[in-house]
Formats: C-alpha cells, sequence, structure tokens
C-alpha cells in the first residue's frame, strides 16, 4: 500500500548552489545534509509542507546522478512512495510483471529501505519505494 508521496528527488550539480532557491527564495525549511555513501549521493532535504524536496549531488562522476544530469540535466529525477513492507511491495511489483531496478530493499537516506522501480516498467518515470522506520515507529505510538 502506497501510504503518500515520500519526496520528489532533484537532480542538482551542486547544492550549496542549489539550496538558496529553496530556503531564501521559496523560503522552505533545510531539514538537513547528508551522504549516502551506498548511492553515491550527498542530499539535503528540504520541507516543502506536505512532502519533501531532496536535491541530490553526485559523490562521483561515475554516480548515477552525475549521469542523469550529464544525459538529460539537472531536474526531476524521482518520485519516492512511502510504503508499508517495502519486501512486501516489492514482491507485489515483481509478480505484476514489472521491472525493479533494486531486486531487494537497500538503506537510503535517513536509514529507509528503498527500493527503485525501473522507469521503463514506470511509464518513463523512476520511482522509489521507500519504508522509513522512524516514521513507522511513530505512527505506532500515536
Amino acid at each position: 500500500m502506497i501510504k503518500k508521496i515520500d519526496h520528489i528527488g532533484i537532480a542538482v550539480t551542486s547544492i550549496a548552489e542549489a539550496l538558496p532557491l529553496y530556503t531564501n527564495i521559496f523560503k522552505l525549511e533545510l531539514e538537513g545534509i547528508e551522504i549516502v555513501e551506498n548511492q553515491g549521493v550527498k542530499v539535503a532535504f528540504v520541507n516543502a509542507g506536505n512532502t519533501k524536496l531532496e536535491l541530490l549531488e553526485a559523490l562521483s562522476k561515475d554516480s548515477p546522478i552525475a549521469r542523469f544530469i550529464e544525459k538529460r540535466g539537472e531536474g526531476i529525477h524521482h518520485i519516492a512512495f512511502n510504503v508499508g513492507n517495502i519486501s512486501s511491495r516489492i514482491e507485489d511489483i515483481k509478480n505484476a510483471g514489472l521491472h525493479m531496478i533494486d531486486k531487494t530493499a537497500i538503506i537510503g537516506a535517513h536509514h529507509a529501505q528503498i527500493a527503485f522501480l525501473h522507469p521503463k516498467s514506470g511509464g518513463g518515470v523512476l520511482y522509489e519505494l521507500c519504508e522509513n522506520y522512524e516514521e513507522e515507529e511513530n505512527d505506532r505510538h500515536l
């Protein structure tokens, strides 16, 4: 089950250069910046009210984000859905005959479990499934 749009990933050449647009001009709150080594990115999460924007900066020239920017330029990279039980969602998608980039969940930003659906199976859109255990834990205590 998809709970909500968790975030929209935006590929940028430089977080330092891109951030003022979001924080100074749009007056959005920066929640934090972190390095996600296994994805080859530096990420900045900006709170946009009912969702977050994830600015993605490549850590190296051969990272997926660097290749994306080289091919398409800066811009929207992916849409992430917050899901319950990511393993089940991955299996449902594979059983429907769709192609997952990640066959099992991997660790992403904020230690969330994530997996990407291949854009060829997503109508040309790169979709990310994410299950955030901190949020799940908070939901249980409400």
